[in-house]
């Protein structure tokens, strides 16, 4: 398949580029910059400028950008930043793909999204026929999805995934955890009662193929693992692994002076189902929290035997 990619110098980008040219697929990758290899097209999302040739070679769009949300100190710059490079990119794309001729049209849109679209909620848990939530991530959320919609007008099949937190040990949730983990400073993050929607790096690229393939899904998709853990667990687990203590909580007063604005999400509770995920059978290569963390820390994230599981949570 011939994909174009947005985002793919990012965390998830660089891995979904390697895995789909390691499966045989073709993309070029939008740049900003001169291109410097063949397999890279300049554009400028933020002045709406893509040639409509570019979009019309390819016969996927997968859009990966946005600023990290964890990268930086949250003050009013960084905001309008994590809203205008989701924002402006998805636009462009979205524009160029709906004023091309429909048979030039690419048949699918893999958007990236977040499961910030749901807000804190709570205990309750959450699938993706959910309603948009209250909060800085949500409206984000909220404007990003919708600019996918002149695509999907255009009668072009919109998937947008919302991904959970990924676990790598390069980067994501897991990365920024690991020395003070290692250290014996490290310990739940508030109260811990705060649900993680995480998922393996594995699953989240073998999910991405899944819906590159799957011609009868679009709309939103819940990219997490099957069974959401609360932070205290995660911390639990971790530490297990870790073969450290974390008995040293943060309390929330501490991430906020460290995080800014920031720390209200850090401290979100998301509840998050992969509804869609589990009625397509999707085959989970790791369906529960050990397996994930184990592959993302000894980086072992080859292939096993797929298991398709049911959601089931603490009996429910």
């Amino acid at each position: 398949m011939r994909i174009l990619m947005a985002g793919a110098s990012g965390f998830l980008g660089t891995r979904l580029v390697d895995r789909l040219t390691a499966d045989g697929h073709q993309v070029t990758r939008l740049v900003r910059r001169p291109p410097r290899t063949p397999d890279e097209r300049q554009w400028n999302p933020s002045a709406a400028q893509l040639d409509p040739a570019v979009v019309a070679a390819a016969e996927a769009v997968v859009n990966l950008a946005g600023a990290g949300v964890g990268d930086k100190r949250w003050n009013d710059d960084y905001r309008k930043l994590i809203r205008s490079s989701r924002v402006d990119t998805t636009t462009t794309l979205a524009i160029a793909i709906a004023g091309l001729p429909a048979a030039d049209r690419p048949t699918v849109l893999l958007n990236s999204s977040a499961v910030g679209w749901y807000g804190n909620t709570g205990d309750r848990a959450v699938e993706e026929d959910s309603p948009a939530g209250e909060g800085f991530l949500a409206d984000v959320c909220r404007v990003w999805e919708a600019a996918t919609r002149p695509a999907e007008d255009a009668g072009v099949r919109v998937v947008r995934l919302r991904t959970g937190l990924p676990l790598h040990r390069d980067g994501g949730l897991l990365k920024p955890q690991l020395l003070p983990f290692k250290l014996g400073i490290a310990g739940k993050l508030g109260s811990g009662r705060q649900w993680l929607p995480w998922i393996s790096m594995r699953d989240w690229l073998d999910a991405a193929l899944f819906l590159l393939d799957r011609d009868d899904i679009g709309g939103p998709v819940n990219v997490v693992g099957p069974a959401p853990v609360t932070n205290a667990e995660f911390t639990r687990e971790l530490a297990r692994q870790l073969h450290r203590p974390a008995i040293m909580p943060i309390p929330a007063l501490a991430l906020k002076v460290a995080l800014g604005g920031f720390a209200q999400e850090a401290l979100t509770s998301t509840r998050v189902l992969p509804g869609v995920l589990t009625k397509a059978t999707f085959p989970y290569t790791h369906p529960d929290l050990p397996s994930a963390l184990h592959a993302a820390l000894t980086g072992h994230e080859k292939h096993r035997p797929h298991v398709v599981v049911a959601v089931v949570e603490n009996g429910e």
